[in-house]
Parts: structure tokens; C-alpha cells; sequence
């Protein structure tokens, strides 16, 4: 997978909710460029509009103005059958629900996204990926014989298998105690490192976005930072700055 280029960017992206006095404005013209083969993360107090941007990003939400690309394709105008082959063959997703069907197996449930497409997995990715979440001993199991840590893994297997352009990940590790998210956390590091692999990912959590080549903190629906190559004692320090209101800015209500 080339490491260069962009492979999701939005060009003065706003999203309103409601109208007159019940209106909400949880984006205020983002403009930002996430880079094929790195790690980002997004963070920022709650109400920020993160997950907002991280919805409309993947074409889960629409926008109001602006533009939005997956690599060359332009999310923003897309009929609803191409949003669904956008999702289906540039995007993948990983959520804080894990979101398995629970009648199916774990091999089941990883393979499902190419199930559904009607395409067979390139077998030797198939393999990486399993081997990389380390669930191999685990593919017969349905997802309540597995832990919180190992329904994650399966989560973020399914949404590699594809090998999509960039894996959006919403809090995957919300769910989770520190040891299993520091294995989907790692793993979600390594797919990156070692394959290629681009991933956005939400979060509140200092410690995870430490994992990530780069932090952007949003507040009140717009881009106020970035870091390169963070530690969690520096965004903990910058998020505690976020915090405090600003008195220019009116707050933008909660986030979607």
C-alpha cells in the first residue's frame, strides 16, 4: 500500500443540526488532510464535534457545506448506492459496541464484509491479519465465548480484511480494561507500521492517542491543535487547556 498522499481530507466542512433558536453547529469549516500509512487521532472536550467529523469523514453523516474525499472519490453528493460502495470497498469501521452478530462465528463475522460484497479474501492477507490480532485458536468461537479484548480484535480484523483505504475507529477501546485495549491499540499501531494501513481514530483517552503519529484536538467545531509523535502526559496537558472555556467562542451544544 503506497505510504504517501492523503487518504481523507475535508475542505471547509460544516455540520448544523436543527434550525433557529434549536440550532446547533458542531462543525465550523474543518479543513484537514489525514495521511495514507499514518495514525491519527481526534480528540477534544466533549461536545467538540470529533465523532461528528469522524462520521461525516466516512460518509456515516452528511455535511451541510463543504467537501469530503476518501482518497480521489468525493464523499459529499453520493447517491445513497455509492455511499454503499464507498463503505463497502474503501472504508472500514471499528465502533465501541463491537458491533458482532452474535450467531455467527469469529472467522464468520471477520469474513462478513467480504461475504456480503460477494468477494473472496486474498488468503495471505487473510492470514496477517489473523495472526496479527492473534486469534487464531479463536475463529470457531461465537463472540460470547470470547472476552471484551478478543470481540474487539475480531471487530478490528473484519474491518482490515478488506484492506480498505483508511479504518475509522469511534472510542475502540471504550469498552475495554487497559490491558485488552493496549492489545487492539498495539495492534491497531502495528497494522499501520507494518502494513500500510491508514487509521482515524476517536478518543478521549490520553493513553490511546499516545499510540498515534498524530493528535488533532478540536473545540467547539474547529481545529485549534495538532501534535506530531504524542505522549499522553503532553495531550493530557493540551486537553486540559481545551477545557477551559473560551469566552470569543460560543459553545456549539452537544456533540453528535
Amino acid at each position: 500500500m503506497d505510504a504517501t498522499g492523503v487518504a481523507a481530507r475535508a475542505a471547509d466542512l460544516w455540520k448544523v443540526y436543527g434550525s433557529g433558536e434549536a440550532q446547533v453547529v458542531a462543525l465550523r469549516g474543518v479543513n484537514v488532510e489525514l495521511e495514507r500509512g499514518h495514525f491519527t487521532a481526534i480528540m477534544g472536550p466533549s461536545g467538540s464535534g470529533k465523532s461528528t467529523l469522524m462520521h461525516c469523514l466516512a460518509g456515516l453523516d452528511s455535511v451541510t457545506r463543504g467537501q469530503v474525499y476518501i482518497g480521489d472519490t468525493q464523499v459529499t453528493g453520493l447517491g445513497d448506492r455509492g455511499l454503499t460502495k464507498l463503505r463497502r470497498d474503501k472504508v472500514g469501521f471499528v465502533f465501541q459496541q463491537f458491533n458482532l452478530l452474535p450467531t455467527l462465528t469469529a472467522a464468520e463475522n471477520i469474513l462478513l464484509p467480504l461475504s456480503i460484497a460477494g468477494r473472496k479474501p486474498d488468503q495471505q492477507w487473510y492470514d496477517t491479519v489473523i495472526d496479527t490480532v492473534n486469534l487464531r485458536d479463536r475463529l470457531g468461537h461465537r463472540p460470547t465465548q470470547l472476552s471484551g479484548g478478543q470481540q474487539q480484535r475480531v471487530a478490528c480484523a473484519r474491518a482490515l480484511v478488506a484492506r480498505p483505504e483508511v479504518v475509522f475507529a469511534d472510542e475502540p477501546t471504550g469498552n475495554l480494561d487497559s490491558r485488552s485495549g493496549a492489545e487492539v491499540l498495539s495492534f491497531l499501531a502495528r497494522s499501520v507500521r507494518e502494513y500500510g494501513q491508514t487509521i482515524v481514530m476517536v478518543t478521549h483517552d490520553p493513553n490511546a492517542a499516545s499510540h498515534a503519529d498524530r493528535v488533532i484536538f478540536l473545540a467547539d467545531g474547529q481545529i485549534v491543535d495538532e501534535m506530531r509523535d504524542p505522549t499522553a502526559e503532553a495531550v493530557l496537558d493540551r486537553l486540559k487547556g481545551l477545557d477551559t472555556p473560551a469566552a470569543a467562542v460560543p459553545p456549539v451544544g452537544s456533540e453528535r
